[in-house]
C-alpha cells in the first residue's frame, strides 16, 4: 500500500476512535447521572448486552463506558461476573472520614498558631454564606457549603502536601455521596463549623481538634446505607428520563463533580449529554479493537 494509502487508513481509523470514545463519555455521563439520582441503587448489575441493546451502540462502546465508571470508583468490575453499581460499606465510610480527622486536625494546629487576621474572616465568610442557606431552607446549597468550608479551611493552612491528600479524601466522600443516600443535620453541622473557628482563634487547639472528630462522626451517622429506601429499577427504567430527554436537570451537581477529575468544558462544570448522537453502531475496526478491549466479561 501507498504511503497516501497507509496515510488515509490511519485518518479513518482515528476518527473512528475518536467517534467510539465521545459515545461512551456520552453513556457514561448518563450512567453517572443516574447514579447519583439513586435510580442505579449501589449493587445494581450493569450488564454489556443489556446497555448495548437500551442505548444502540455496540458492546465495545459500552465497555469503555463501565470502564469510565469504574476508573471514576462508580462501578465495580469483578472477573466472569460483569460490572455492578458500586456497594459502599459503613466500614469504608469510617474509614474515609477518620482520615479526614487526622489531615483537618493536623490543619487546625497549623491555623491556630499562624492564621492571621484576614483567614478568620474569610471561614466566618463562609460560616454566614452557609447559615443563611440553612436559614431559607436551601439544604442543597448548606450541603454544598458545609463540604467546601472544609476545603477552604485546610487551604488556609498552604500546605500543599495536606491540600493534595485532602482533595483525595473529599472525593471519596463525593462518591459515598453519589452512591448512597444521607440525611444530615445542617444546623448541628454549621454549628460545629461556627465553634471550630471561634475554638481555634482563641487558641483553644485540643477542644477544637475534639470537636472535628466529633463533627465527622457525625456525618458518618447521617449516611444511610440501607438500598431499600430507593425503589429497585432495571436499567431500562433507570435510564429511561435521560435517554426520552425528561430529566430536569442535564448537568451533574456541584456537590457531586470530582474533583480530582475536571472536567474538558474549560469552566470547571461537567455537562452530561442526554442525548446519544444519531451515528450508526461504532465500528469494530482493528484500531477500535486495540484501544477498547480491555477483557471486561459479557
Amino acid at each position: 500500500m501507498s504511503y497516501w494509502g497507509k496515510l488515509a487508513n490511519h485518518v479513518l481509523e482515528l476518527a473512528e476512535s475518536r467517534a467510539l470514545s465521545s459515545r461512551s463519555q456520552t453513556i457514561a455521563d448518563m450512567l453517572t447521572r443516574a447514579i447519583i439520582d439513586h435510580r442505579l441503587v449501589p449493587g445494581c448489575k450493569l450488564g454489556e448486552r443489556e446497555l448495548a441493546e437500551i442505548f444502540d451502540v455496540s458492546r465495545i462502546v459500552v465497555r469503555q463506558a463501565l470502564i469510565r465508571l469504574a476508573d471514576d470508583g462508580l462501578a465495580q468490575i469483578e472477573r466472569n461476573r460483569g460490572a455492578f453499581v458500586a456497594k459502599p460499606s459503613m466500614q469504608e465510610a469510617m474509614e474515609i472520614y477518620d482520615a479526614l480527622t487526622l489531615v483537618e486536625q493536623g490543619v487546625a494546629a497549623q491555623l491556630s498558631d499562624r492564621l492571621g487576621p484576614a483567614g478568620w474572616a474569610e471561614l466566618r465568610q463562609h460560616v454566614e454564606r452557609q447559615r443563611q442557606a440553612v436559614a431559607t431552607g436551601n439544604d442543597a446549597l448548606a450541603d454544598v457549603l458545609g463540604q467546601e468550608f472544609h476545603t477552604v479551611f485546610v487551604r488556609l493552612s498552604r500546605n500543599k502536601v495536606m491540600q493534595e491528600i485532602h482533595a483525595q479524601l473529599v472525593r471519596r466522600t463525593t462518591l459515598l455521596r453519589s452512591l448512597i443516600s444521607a440525611d444530615f443535620d445542617y444546623c448541628n453541622l454549621l454549628d460545629d463549623h461556627s465553634r471550630v473557628v471561634d475554638l481555634l482563634e482563641k487558641g483553644r487547639l485540643k477542644q477544637a481538634m475534639d470537636l472535628i472528630d466529633t463533627h465527622h462522626r457525625a456525618v458518618v451517622r447521617g449516611y444511610i446505607m440501607d438500598r431499600e429506601i430507593y425503589p429497585e429499577m432495571t436499567p431500562a427504567e433507570a435510564l429511561a428520563p435521560y435517554l426520552d430527554g425528561k430529566a430536569d436537570a442535564a448537568t451533574i451537581p456541584p456537590a457531586m463533580r470530582l474533583p480530582a477529575k475536571p472536567s474538558g468544558n474549560g469552566d470547571g462544570t461537567t455537562h452530561v449529554h442526554v442525548h446519544l448522537p444519531k451515528t450508526d453502531r461504532a465500528p469494530t475496526s482493528r484500531a477500535s479493537n486495540k484501544k477498547t478491549n480491555r477483557g471486561l466479561p459479557s
